[in-house]
């Protein structure tokens, strides 16, 4: 168990890695050839320009300016002067609100953190309960467990203290999130009415087409819309198949690169061929010329992506029970993507379509009918996942202590008995340990998310988000405190009676906020810290800077920003909601550790989202009704728990009065939930009429059909100079006005000519037919 003494070597390694880290970090930003790492977001703005174009030859790849050395730390300031509304126009408002997040942090938990240390802590302090345990039960503690509510004894009227607080906390923190609730609702609803004229503003997503053997999925689609919407019908996009076409187009991609690596390389030095392996990591195989060998590799595949490209155009299997339908206003989308099309509610089922950027194409191709058993198969899954996953991290975290190394490698047992490593261990290992057994997990957790058909990068970043968060749970938490807690008193409960056990639990719980403490130092100081070096980024930018870039444009893709990461960072800031909330009046020493990592993460991420990562999509701050339902989770499990911990203590009159916090705060939800969350998850009919007639007046020339014409088409069939055939296409369609004929008797009722279809038609490859 650590000491204060080990939370202070680990406090002081992990402030000294953060401190180097900055060091670090201030002497690679400064240079000049580094410059398009860690300042990319201007450069794709293209608001700024290259130092290393001018000046002389060293200063073009090492700064000379001495005194900017200085100023090490200057990054802080500066990442804190942009404003919010200028933060919004810059990154968009999934950045800004993701900000707020580590901001609401700070608003909870600083008042929650000077309350608690002004009243909780000397009320545990002034005992001596642990003191008399230790000696006459041989349960273990440690001096950082005597300003936690384990050092309260059995039946005390102290307990009234933590109930009050526990009210206090649960009132305030309600009280804030209510406030950010209705900040953010009204932040959203802003940003829809004043942003820039988008494709998904007028378009839904239809799915569950109903199969028709008469009519094609397109010519099925535009009819429907032309006879359900007739005055509001623009044109719609049919959704193809076409992953196999995206896959060769990517392996082409890394077959060229290999081919320019080459080539520049030859360039550079023609005094003889260059000469690779075929075999594994080219270790052996057949040598052949490099050059000549990837031509012909582009060559054949290129071929490949011909052949495939007209079976996918020409195929209707390739076609899919799916469309992208567009409105010629931002009302009528809404009335469609809001409101059931058909008496049978399982059939042209409508949604927002998600901004082009947002789409995930190759989850368009998974048949709709096959998506319930996909994610029943995901549910299971998932539970053996996270329920067998305890048992390897349990042993892990059992290796990283004292015994546990002294255990499996007696010969280490001299080295770690010495004191300074003996706290280094304690507060050290045990959470870097935790941290990098966990590294592969979010990867892991993204793999089943997309084998569940979410059609969205944020659907997906969302979902997986929500099953980080109950792995933290589980694994992290509960793990943590209940299985490490009963093994740390096995001693204990092997030589008492039975009845005694539940005591004894109840007094180990609030003795693992010490593992938690080093946890939070180790992955939200030092974690957090290492973030700004951008260390993958800056290694692979310099590898293809040197091997494969040949011309402006290749420099701007060899350029890796990256982005805020929902799925990996929210579910870790929950977990330091969760821990600040359960330990808020149990142990209170836990609380400084947490403002800290939000304050830290709020600066370094604030400057980040300024100068770094470019959002691969704006949702709108759609996730903010997932941050508040989990801190409210959070907020009633710490509840729960403090009631079961004074159930232990034998506080027989304070417990129950704990019984309304969870009533309370679940009625608050439902509150919230009712008055707040319909504005992420509907688009009021008022806003979009007001803001389709302004539009009109200000643009009543408008071609909204040449803008949403091709807003939808699958992204291999977009500006491939290698098909000229389907260019020609394009270029045909777009020009001439073609009918599409009612094939089907009971479709009479439908326009014919069609004054839609009459003036340009909807149906057809690319501009409305089958891809």
């Amino acid at each position: 168990m650590a000491t204060l003494q080990d939370i202070g070597v680990s406090a002081g390694i992990n402030i000294l890695s953060a401190f180097i880290f900055f060091i670090i970090f201030a002497v690679l930003r400064l240079q000049p050839f580094n410059d398009r790492v860690y300042f990319s977001k201007w450069y794709l703005k293209g608001l700024r320009s290259s130092p290393a174009r001018s000046g002389a030859f060293v200063q073009r790849f090492v700064n000379l300016d001495f005194r900017s050395y200085m100023k090490f730390l200057n990054w802080m300031p500066e990442a804190l002067k942009m404003p919010e509304q200028e933060l919004i126009d810059h990154a968009g408002l999934d950045s800004v609100v993701y900000l707020r997040i580590y901001w609401l942090g700070l608003k909870i938990f600083t008042p929650i953190a000077v309350l608690a240390w002004a009243v909780l802590v000397p009320v545990n302090w002034t005992n001596n309960t642990l003191e008399l345990a230790r000696q006459l039960r041989n349960v273990t503690s440690s001096d950082i467990d005597k300003l936690s509510v384990s050092n309260i004894p059995e039946y005390s009227m102290r307990f009234w203290t933590h109930i009050v607080m526990a009210y206090a906390f649960t009132i305030w923190t309600c009280y804030v999130l209510m406030k950010e609730y209705e900040t953010i609702a009204n932040m959203r609803l802003q940003f829809v009415a004043s942003e820039a004229r988008r494709p998904d503003q007028f378009t839904v997503l239809v799915r569950n087409v109903p199969p028709d053997a008469d009519e094609s999925v397109s010519e099925l689609v535009e009819h429907f819309f032309l006879v359900n919407h007739p005055d509001h019908y623009l044109t719609h996009q049919v959704v193809c198949n076409a992953n196999k076409l995206a896959d060769l187009v990517q392996k082409k991609k890394k077959l060229q690169n290999w081919l320019d690596y080459y080539q520049l390389k030859y360039a550079r030095n023609n005094s003889e061929r260059i000469m690779v392996k075929l075999g594994f990591l080219g270790l052996w195989g057949q040598r052949v010329d490099a050059i000549e060998h990837y031509t012909a590799e582009v060559d054949k595949i290129s071929k490949e992506i011909a052949i495939e490209r007209k079976e996918v155009v020409n195929d209707p299997k390739s076609i899919m029970p799916a469309s992208f339908v567009s409105f010629k206003t931002r009302w009528a989308a809404a009335v469609c993507a809001q409101t059931q099309q058909t008496r049978n509610p399982t059939q042209w089922l409508t949604e927002w379509a998600p901004e082009p950027r947002d789409v995930y194409w190759p989850n368009l191709a998974i048949p709709y009918v096959s998506l319930t058993v996909r994610r029943l198969i995901m549910h299971v899954a998932f539970f053996f996942l996270t329920f067998f996953f305890i048992i390897p991290i349990a042993f892990v975290q059992s290796l990283a202590t004292i015994e546990g190394i002294a255990k499996a490698a007696p010969f280490l047992k001299v080295i770690v008995e010495d004191k300074f490593m003996k706290s280094v261990i304690q507060g050290f290992l045990p959470g870097i340990a935790l941290k990098l057994f966990l590294i592969f997990l979010p990867s892991i957790l993204m793999i089943m998310s997309k084998f569940e058909g979410f059609t969205s990068i944020s659907s997906l970043e969302r979902r997986s988000a929500f099953r980080y968060y109950i792995f933290n749970f589980v694994n992290v938490f509960l793990a943590s405190v209940v299985t490490g807690a009963a093994f740390e008193q096995l001693s204990a409960f092997l030589n008492q009676s039975p009845n005694q056990i539940p005591k004894t639990i109840g007094v180990a719980i609030p003795m693992k906020a010490t593992f938690f403490i080093t946890y939070i130092m180790v992955d939200g100081w030092a974690g957090v810290a290492g973030e700004i070096l951008m260390l993958k980024p800056l290694i692979m930018f310099h590898l293809k800077n040197t091997f494969l870039v040949k011309t402006e444009k290749d420099r701007e893709e060899a350029m890796d920003p990256g982005s805020i990461g929902f799925n990996t960072g929210e579910p870790r800031i929950q977990l330091y909601f969760l821990l600040g909330l359960v330990y808020a009046p149990v142990t209170p020493m836990l609380l400084p550790f947490i403002l800290i990592f939000f304050a830290l993460a709020y600066i370094v991420y604030r400057h980040q989202i300024i100068n770094v990562y470019n959002q691969e999509y704006e949702s709108a701050a759609a996730f903010w009704p997932d941050v508040h339902g989990r801190v409210i989770a959070a907020l009633i499990i710490s509840q729960l728990l403090l009631m079961g911990l004074l159930g232990t203590k034998h506080a027989a009159l304070a417990a129950p009065f704990l019984i309304a916090l969870p009533v309370l705060t679940i009625g608050f939800h439902r509150f919230c939930k009712g008055r707040y969350e319909p504005a992420f998850i509907r688009y009021p009919l008022q806003e979009a009429m007001m803001k389709d007639t302004l539009e009109s007046a200000r643009e009543p020339n408008l071609n909204l059909k040449g803008y949403l014409q091709s807003a939808y088409v699958h992204p291999v069939f977009k500006g491939d100079e290698d098909d000229d055939d389907i260019d020609d296409k394009l270029g045909k369609f777009e020009d001439e006005a073609i009918i599409v004929p009612t094939k089907r008797q009971s479709r009479r009722n439908t326009p014919a000519p069609s004054r839609i279809s009459g003036e340009s038609s909807p149906s057809l490859p690319f501009s409305g037919k089958e891809v």
